[in-house]
């Protein structure tokens, strides 16, 4: 299968364009696989179940405010806060048996990313921490106390588009809006397992990633 590659450059839509590319690469030409990697501007991605909870305006209102712009994502999951000290993985797959073994897309990534942040000299783990934002089995935690990555994915007739976030520097910013928007929409949250690496940048991180990839397409 052909795999591109994508400009990881800022899209001029912003964080609306973002969450627009990976459904759209899942309509775009069968047969090939798509590989986006970005740090994007303040993004408040709630998932659809979000918006159905009587507390959704509420919760918009609040990240907004913070300075987060509010997008609606494809995939699954929970309200995610993401920044420029973020750095998203957009993954699409175009395949005709892509309802095949979605938990085993969930391992795989989870061993890939782990890997990743350990060859960085992170102690990540794979699992989730109690009381985490966007909760899920194989979020990536830091010594079993902080979530530093989370993934979610959409199954189409088309494919797959498996998305994750590794937040890297600046977790201060994301809890008080974190903190705010869970409250309003009913959903249980400790902001101390809000976190990041802090230990390393932005660059080094895209660069691991972009290397990682590059060794499981070969």
């Amino acid at each position: 299968m052909t795999v591109v590659l994508l400009d990881g450059s800022p899209l001029p839509g912003g964080p609306s364009a973002d969450v627009a590319l990976g459904p759209h690469l899942l309509r775009a030409g069968a047969g090939r696989e798509f590989l986006r990697i970005f740090s994007p501007a303040p993004t408040a991605a709630f998932s659809r179940r979000d918006t159905l909870r009587p507390g959704y305006p509420e919760a918009e209102e609040a990240v907004r405010s913070a300075g987060f712009t509010p997008v609606i994502r494809p995939q699954g999951g929970t309200l995610a806060l993401y920044h420029e000290g973020s750095v998203v993985v957009d993954h699409v797959c175009r395949t005709p048996d892509a309802s095949r073994d979605p938990v085993g897309r969930f391992r795989r990534f989870a061993a890939l990313h782990a890997a990743v942040l350990t060859g960085l000299g992170a102690d990540a783990r794979i699992g989730a921490v109690p009381g985490e934002y966007c909760p899920g089995e194989y979020s990536i935690n830091l010594g079993g106390t902080i979530k530093v990555v989370g993934s979610a994915q959409r199954v189409t007739r088309d494919g797959w588009l498996f998305s994750s976030v590794f937040q890297v520097t600046g977790a201060g910013p994301l809890r008080a809006p974190l903190t705010a928007a869970y409250a309003a929409l009913g959903y249980d949250f400790d902001p101390a397992t809000a976190g990041a690496l802090e230990t390393v940048t932005v660059e080094a991180v895209t660069a691991a990633l972009t290397d990682a990839y590059s060794m499981l397409r070969a």
